[in-house]
């Protein structure tokens, strides 16, 4: 994807439907490539703590927290990785286990452009990870062992021909 340079009522639009897309997916992450947009933007809305314990009447619900990212650059990681479940708005229903850096530091630039730097780490930090991997071109099955990968792509190209048919 490309670096964005101009910081413009068109890209506050776009931002904002991004944001809009994400939400009614619904997902906690989308980078501009995956709506074929090749630009160096993400949006993503988490709570921390969101995955770890469900939520019920008489617990309030956890504040989101949105970030915009443009042209983002991880600085920094952890030399402890990780091992976790993902998933994907560009693949639907599939899921893999990936191996990620528990804990990333990030520069990128906000929305009006104004430089941005992120200590993330647990779940906060394989978002970024995921979605910065997406404006490389990357999708999280490209980690996946070989084999692993070949299983997500039957099982996906065979739910494609159920949904269609």
């Amino acid at each position: 994807a490309k670096p964005i340079t101009k910081f413009d009522k068109e890209l506050q639009t776009l931002i904002d439907n991004m944001i809009e897309t994400m939400r009614e997916a619904p997902g906690v992450g989308l980078a501009a490539p995956q709506i074929n947009i090749s630009q160096q933007l993400a949006v993503i809305e988490y709570a921390e703590g969101e995955d770890e314990e469900e939520e019920n009447e008489n617990t309030p619900p956890k504040p989101k927290k949105l970030y915009v990212i443009i042209n983002p650059e991880i600085t920094k990681v952890s030399e402890e990785k990780v091992m976790g479940i993902e998933g994907c708005l560009s693949i639907p229903g599939l899921q893999g286990e990936v191996e990620r850096y528990e804990a990333i530091q990030v520069k990128a630039l906000n929305r009006h452009g104004s430089p941005v730097k992120l200590k993330v780490d647990g779940w906060m930090a394989r978002i970024f990870q995921h979605e910065i991997d997406h404006l490389n071109g990357v999708l999280f099955i490209d980690h996946l062992s070989k084999l692993k990968r070949d299983r997500v792509i039957k099982k996906y190209t065979k739910l494609a021909k159920q949904t269609a048919g």
